[in-house]
């Protein structure tokens, strides 16, 4: 074999090998710090206040899954804000839809919470326009101002909704 294409080998495995040690780094990078979370854009609400350690993550409106009309009444909320938990800051708009918090990965919102169940709860527009949350027989429970839920309750403006280490409010 010539010396040439000795050569020739010797670096194309150690590019190869090089190549193999970047992929390495990058999954072990991955696994340590999770994917990167980028802002989409925001929709609608203009003006929105950020929270001073992070920027506020804006969530699409997720799928009508059936419940109450598109109807708002003059004063009610629009918006579902995380205060408290892993997804601080992170914001739903409200448009009518149903929106199920939990651990399961087709939850509207999935909760990375130990003390989560994989279907905790749901919150859903009643026919008036009043928003309802309601538990869905999870294991810790759900609780509104410090009231374990046991029938489906009407949520007050500002209120907060704890879902373990989550905390939800409702805001205009």
């Amino acid at each position: 074999m010539s010396e040439l294409t000795l050569t020739v080998m010797r670096l194309g495995f150690l590019a190869v090998l090089w190549l193999f040690v970047i992929v390495a780094v990058q999954v072990i990078r991955s696994d340590l710090f999770g994917t990167r979370v980028t802002q989409r854009g925001a929709r609608g609400s203009g003006g929105r206040p950020q929270p001073a350690p992070r920027q506020a993550r804006e969530m699409p409106p997720p799928q009508r899954q059936g419940g109450g009309g598109g109807r708002q009444r003059r004063g009610s909320p629009t918006k579902l804000v995380i205060s408290e938990g892993t997804l601080t800051g992170t914001t739903v708009a409200l448009q009518g839809q149903t929106i199920t918090l939990g651990r399961a990965h087709d939850s509207t919102i999935v909760l990375d919470d130990d003390y989560a169940s994989s279907k905790h709860a749901r919150i859903y527009p009643d026919r008036d326009g009043q928003w309802i949350v309601e538990d869905l027989g999870s294991t810790n429970g759900t609780y509104l101002d410090r009231t374990r839920l046991t029938t489906p309750t009407p949520i007050p403006l500002g209120a907060p909704i704890r879902i373990g280490k989550t905390v939800i409010e409702l805001r205009k």
